[in-house]
């Protein structure tokens, strides 16, 4: 099957199970976030999961060639990153799997229904307006920045959408991790399991994965450090596992 491309777009290999993805560098392209929290999501066989802020698909697409999740609702508010990951999923032959909504996270209660799946999971923007300087070009500057939805937009919503005991899945920068962890709680998300992310053994962490129950009890693990660069430019073994599994 050809993939339909648009003018600026390309088709990259993803590396796993023959399965590619459409993006268009000029606009946005997912990166080593996306591909850890994919990794970091054990959603059980048969769950019923959704994709908060899917931009291109490469969540939904990844978890699907890792787990047997049963059906993923993927929701992304830029019709045109929606378009392109529709038609991913089309080229891969997902569409008895992975559904891609155009619509706004601050809705997702309304649009996928209240404790309606097992596992939400997102890579949101990570600055709000207090944080950095906003990409001059809008479709990136959605991606980074809290410009159409905050943080307390995401965890309310996935509160909503989550069944109780559901799993909401999350990568974030962990200098905002105070304010993460008090926003979940405040909707009943209990935090369960941490992990840091440093790009060296030497530095400090530059991303939080975190896990967190609905209406779980309050204990939390902090898993072992993920450590992506053994020397500059070499992964470490662990990272090249994660993309090559």
């Amino acid at each position: 099957m050809k993939a339909e491309l648009r003018p600026g777009e390309r088709l990259d290999d993803l590396q796993i199970n023959d399965y590619y993805i459409i993006q268009n560098p000029e606009k946005f392209c997912f990166g080593m976030d996306a591909v850890l929290l994919s990794s970091f999501a054990h959603c059980t066989p048969g769950s019923k999961v959704v994709d908060f802020g899917t931009g291109t698909g490469i969540i939904p697409i990844l978890l699907t060639a890792k787990t047997k999740a049963a059906h993923i609702d993927a929701l992304e508010i830029q019709a045109e990153s929606a378009d392109m990951a529709r038609r991913s999923v089309q080229y891969n032959g997902l569409t008895d799997k992975i559904n891609i909504i155009n619509g706004d996270i601050k809705e997702a209660s309304s649009l996928l229904g209240k404790a309606s799946c097992d596992y939400v999971i997102t890579n949101p923007p990570y600055m709000n307006n207090n944080h950095g300087l906003k990409n001059p070009e809008l479709p990136k500057a959605i991606a980074r920045h809290e410009i159409l939805c905050t943080l307390d937009d995401v965890i309310r919503e996935a509160s909503q959408v989550l069944k109780p005991g559901g799993h909401f899945l999350m990568v974030h920068r962990p200098f905002r991790l105070i304010e993460i962890i008090s926003c979940l709680t405040k909707y009943k998300l209990e935090p369960k399991r941490m992990r840091f992310v440093h790009p060296f053994a030497d530095k400090e962490p530059n991303m939080v994965l975190i896990d967190a129950v609905r209406g779980g009890n309050s204990m939390v693990k902090i898993e072992a450090p993920l450590v992506i660069y053994a020397s500059p430019g070499v992964y470490t073994k662990e990272v090249l596992d994660i993309y090559n599994t």
